[in-house]
């Protein structure tokens, strides 16, 4: 099982600034869980309050970036990130926000992207996309990106981009403490959080949990390779 959240690698302050605290509080409460990462953030409240200001001001709808295609950006960055709790967080409630089972599989890697009907060729685009902002080292092939601006605005782009790059930023932050799930989409056996989790770094769980999506060439056209992350 996924471990707690509470199994960070540092633990939050017993004392926080009231401002903070309060902020926290009123976060927390609207969200029904403990940000257990936020609350490690009010060691150095500079952080606290520079990532909190980012996610206030994320895109949520745009004209050409739908909530739909926001949320699969999102759901398919955790992925690509293998991040536990990101996935955990950008996947809740995917029903409802129109996103498929199929979907989620393709977003997973366990199907490819073109298998999926219910993705649409503007949709796939900006997911190809997405796994080139993700990947290590980066690269943006000219076909993809020629796609891309054929198919949305610069600033359609920049919303796009600062997405995935939101997601990343959380992904980096939450894994370097060690923070696990808090249980927004724990009943969702289909995201397998418990393949996604952060290393201990004690054994061989990392290359017992970790996999990460690997998309070559063919990919520009939804197909990829699933490849153990080294030990």
């Amino acid at each position: 099982m996924i471990q707690s959240n509470e199994a960070g690698y540092i633990r939050p302050p017993r004392r926080m600034p009231w401002l903070i605290g309060a902020m926290l509080s009123l976060v927390e409460r609207r969200m029904g869980k403990t940000l257990f990462a936020n609350r490690l953030l009010a060691w150095y409240p500079k952080a606290f309050w520079g990532s909190g200001l980012l996610e206030a001001l994320v895109a949520r709808d745009e004209p050409e970036v739908s909530a739909r295609l926001l949320k699969l950006l999102r759901v398919y960055a955790s992925f690509l990130v293998s991040c536990p709790f990101c996935i955990d967080l950008n996947a809740k409630e995917y029903r409802e926000s129109g996103l498929r089972d199929e979907e989620i599989l393709a977003l997973r890697g366990q199907k490819r992207l073109d298998e999926v009907d219910s993705i649409g060729a503007s949709e796939r685009i900006a997911l190809e996309y997405a796994r080139c902002i993700c990947s290590t080292p980066v690269a943006f092939p000219s076909e993809i990106m020629d796609e891309l601006r054929s198919r949305f605005s610069a600033r359609a782009i920049v919303v796009i981009a600062s997405t995935c790059a939101q997601v990343n930023f959380w992904a980096r932050l939450v894994q370097a403490f060690g923070v696990q799930p808090a249980g927004f989409s724990s009943e969702c056996s289909i995201l397998e959080l418990e393949k996604y989790r952060t290393s201990s770094g004690q054994g061989d769980s990392r290359k017992e949990s970790a996999e990460t999506w690997e998309v070559g060439a063919s990919s520009r056209r939804g197909t990829g390779t699933r490849t153990k992350v080294p030990d």
